[in-house]
């Protein structure tokens, strides 16, 4: 959520931004009803006032006098009453209104429309060139006996899977690895819930407007199912006021993760890509309200995800996310894609995000700043590794020519030192 006042101080460059990341919100609107609810709010204090100082006139009043003095106040207890009503819902709608506001991205988001218009900015590696006819990882996974998504699909409908055998433990390993390569570098980790309360969805910027992608409890629970650990971590310290000595938080989780892809009938249909279920890890900074320190952060999580990729022996690309494709509470996000042969390009597998205040003054996650001030906390996150995209990767890219997949030596110690996985099917 942005600052009230800053964007009664920056209307124009609220409604740029929102026009750049083509996200409708109606900052007139919101303008319009600032200026009534601070006007009736002073009348209320005056009303409040005056009813507080005929309390001490009445007390003193003559017979003659008590009368309409008594009467002025019946009257202004309903006045009152009214305009109260009539706040409340000034602050509603302008509540409302002010959800639906987009973060301001940074100068160096690039325009455009959608993901095509993404601009790359860095690459690591070449697409690997076979020798023979590679395969899908559909393929090597059903030619093993590792993936069964006929299965899945009984199960739970289509976009569900079964990994079995030595891909179950291949995912196992590179979600370990990333959890482990990240404690390393001095994160927290945490085992958080994957059901979470809608203020929580909101309070991360999930909803509104992201209500169709999210797997939702009856009513009776107002719970729902996370897309990704992001949200419980960073809404960790909702609500609280940290030390400054103690930023930054860096904080790193291995979570389920539930997306319903809405939007996406015929789209990715096959295989791994585009699923309902899987597991990440994700990291997450809290820090203080320093535009270069987040800055700083955003670079290092970005370097965090790339150096596992590099480890991996994985090439890929980076880009910088166009406006219409970056989501409605980031500043800037940096995506990597990696290569896929099956696909015949990259293919996303991470997203490293800044946002400033956003998350943290709808979540009221401030610090205390050694002057003494209360501030909102600046937060990021981006992911380590996203289980199902992940193994499209390895086992596309390091498929050997009888169907066998070689084991990034990282890997190796989490699959009892093995360096390949499968026998021989083709």
């Amino acid at each position: 959520m942005l600052d009230l006042k800053f964007i009664r101080q920056n209307p124009e460059v609220v409604k740029a931004g929102a026009l750049k990341k083509r996200v409708e919100c109606d900052v007139d609107r919101i303008l319009e009803l600032d200026v009534e609810s601070r006007t009736l709010g002073q009348s209320i204090d005056a009303m409040r006032q005056e009813q507080r100082s005929a309390g001490k006139t009445i007390a003193t009043a003559s017979d003659g006098e008590r009368p309409a003095l008594l009467e002025r106040q019946r009257s202004l207890k309903t006045e009152l009453k009214g305009s109260e009503e009539r706040q409340t819902e000034l602050k509603g709608e302008l509540e409302g209104l002010l959800l639906r506001v987009p973060n301001v991205p940074a100068d160096e988001v690039p325009e455009g429309r959608d993901d095509t218009d993404n601009v790359e900015i860095s690459r690591f590696g070449e697409p690997r060139q076979f020798e023979f006819e590679p395969w899908s990882h559909i393929e090597i996974g059903e030619a093993q006996g590792w993936l069964d998504i006929e299965r899945g699909a009984r199960l739970a409908g289509s976009r569900n899977y079964v990994l079995l055998g030595d891909l179950s433990l291949l995912e196992g390993a590179v979600m370990r690895y990333a959890l482990d390569s990240m404690v390393s570098k001095g994160f927290m980790p945490m085992s958080v819930p994957t059901l979470v309360r809608t203020e929580t969805m909101v309070g991360t910027g999930y909803f509104p407007g992201g209500e169709d992608q999210a797997y939702r409890c009856d009513e009776r629970d107002d719970l729902c199912l996370v897309g990704t650990a992001e949200v419980p971590v960073t809404a960790f310290h909702q609500g609280e006021i940290l030390k400054c000595s103690d930023l930054p938080k860096r904080f790193v989780a291995l979570s389920t993760c539930y997306r319903r892809e809405a939007g996406t009938y015929g789209k990715d249909t096959k295989g791994l890509y585009r699923v309902h279920q899987f597991l990440k890890v994700e990291q997450v900074i809290l820090d203080v309200a320093d535009a270069a320190r987040s800055l700083e952060h955003h670079r290092s999580i970005l370097h965090n995800a790339e150096e596992l990729l590099r480890s991996l022996e994985l090439s890929y690309r980076v880009v910088n996310v166009c406006g219409g494709d970056l989501g409605q509470p980031q500043i800037q996000k940096f995506d990597i894609e990696t290569w896929m042969p099956s696909r015949e390009n990259y293919g996303e597998t991470h997203s490293a995000s800044r946002f400033h205040s956003f998350q943290a003054r709808r979540l009221g996650l401030r610090y205390r700043g050694e002057d003494g001030r209360v501030e909102y906390c600046h937060t990021l996150n981006n992911t380590v590794a996203a289980s199902s995209r992940m193994l499209i990767a390895l086992l596309e890219n390091h498929q050997l020519a009888d169907g066998r997949v070689h084991v990034p030596e990282p890997l190796r110690p989490y699959l009892g030192g093995r360096d390949v996985l499968g026998v021989a099917v083709r």
